[in-house]
């Protein structure tokens, strides 16, 4: 059973034609019927005009949730800050395992930050937040890619466990 889609179209085509003119312009909705950030427009199953439906609207950052995203942004901004004064020998052995562990929690704490701004829609936070993964994906690519032979600017950085 294949469908003619010839006369289908041919149908569509017919009642796009009858309906008249002013049924085809957008008419200017008022001011409360704009739908809020997040609402997303759908047509009703009876097959009556689009209504909106508010899924997951995000409602304005209060007091409580702006701290929120600060403090989180501080915390993996502090944590990034800190790890460039890491105060053990990160050459080889369980100094490095140490400083790599810091390092994916310079990411991770990143990571939270900009998945907590994302949801409450905090632009400028976010963009720090990526920034400050991207800080811990470099520190982490510093020690890594000598030691897998894609990178070999210094011999002595290349050993994984000390001798």
């Amino acid at each position: 059973m294949s469908r003619d889609w010839e006369r289908e179209l041919a149908k569509i085509d017919k009642q796009i034609e009858s309906l008249p003119d002013e049924a085809s312009q957008p008419q200017p909705r008022p001011a409360s019927a704009v739908p809020a950030a997040g609402a997303r427009a759908r047509a009703l199953p009876q097959g009556g005009p689009p209504q909106t439906v508010v899924t997951g609207a995000v409602p304005p950052a209060s007091g409580k949730v702006t701290a929120g995203i600060v403090l989180r942004l501080l915390l993996a901004l502090g944590v990034a800050v800190g790890v460039m004064f890491w105060p053990y020998d990160a050459r080889c052995g369980i100094g490095l395992a140490g400083y790599l562990g810091a390092v994916a929690g310079v990411i991770l704490a990143g990571g939270w930050s900009a998945v907590w701004t994302w949801r409450h829609r905090s632009a400028k936070a976010h963009v720090v937040s990526i920034a400050i993964v991207a800080w811990g994906i470099a520190l982490a690519a510093a020690e890594v890619l000598p030691r897998i032979g894609y990178a070999k600017a210094d011999p002595t950085r290349t050993l994984w466990v000390c001798e």
